[in-house]
């Protein structure tokens, strides 16, 4: 067992024990899990600028492994800390965006519902500027991420909290640090809850033939930020 599995051991064991010893009404509270510090880069892996992201558009990028997608917003707006809480009732508090404005978001691109994330191919999941247009699941607001197979409906500005459909809690959050002396961005681990082992589980086979033998590495140093609609041939609208 190296050092970070240790570590991570014993904070899972201390958490587990400080429950049973709460009793049955103690609420869980869930800590953020640190993963390698990556730049953001973009295809020519030059450092993503803060201030250079479009408002309200789609980027993807992978974290914390090669085949986990995750979306990158630039929502126009402040996003302030939010009080969430994951299927299994831990809470945690979401920190609200980063950057200048503090507008900068970032959520794992995998629907908490049926796991539905983008490909290369295809994506049923995305983030949608303005209401989503569905005549049998109305739009619960404006300016959400939504999934076109269960048609679950995310808040970006609130944690990607669940506003609609069938997921029982928000997309996980991956954390960021804006670094105001370079402008650049850097992902620096995950907090809510997480659904990477179901995942892999899941899409073993699909992800060997997309990925290869590398879905489960963990990124690095640098991880490449592209529009959606660079990355996906066709992002399915509902």
């Amino acid at each position: 067992m190296d050092r970070r599995d240790f570590v991570e051991s014993c904070a899972l064991g201390a958490g587990a024990l400080a429950a049973t010893l709460a009793g049955p009404g103690w609420a869980a509270t869930v800590v953020p899990r640190s993963y390698a510090r990556t730049v953001l880069v973009d295809e020519y892996d030059r450092p993503i600028l803060a201030s250079r992201l479009k408002p309200k558009i789609n980027y993807v990028f992978h974290y914390p492994f090669e085949a986990t997608p995750v979306f990158l917003l630039e929502l126009g707006k402040a996003a302030a800390p939010v009080a969430l809480q994951t299927k299994d009732r831990q809470d945690y508090q979401w920190p609200g965006g980063v950057g200048p404005g503090r507008s900068i978001v970032a959520f794992s691109a995998i629907c908490a519902h049926q796991l539905v994330y983008p490909t290369r191919e295809v994506s049923f999941i995305s983030f949608r500027k303005g209401p989503a247009v569905n005549p049998k699941t109305p739009s619960k607001g404006e300016d959400l991420i939504h999934c076109c197979a269960d048609h679950s409906q995310y808040d970006p500005s609130r944690g990607a909290q669940v506003l609609g459909g069938p997921a029982e809690q928000p997309l996980c959050a991956v954390l960021l640090e804006h670094d105001p002396r370079n402008d650049q961005l850097t992902a620096t681990g995950t907090l809510g809850g997480e659904l990477f082992e179901a995942f892999f589980r899941k899409y073993e086979m699909k992800l060997s033939l997309e990925v290869g033998f590398h879905a489960r590495n963990r990124v690095a140093a640098r991880s490449t930020v592209r529009e959606l609609e660079r990355f996906c041939r066709n992002p399915v609208r509902c």
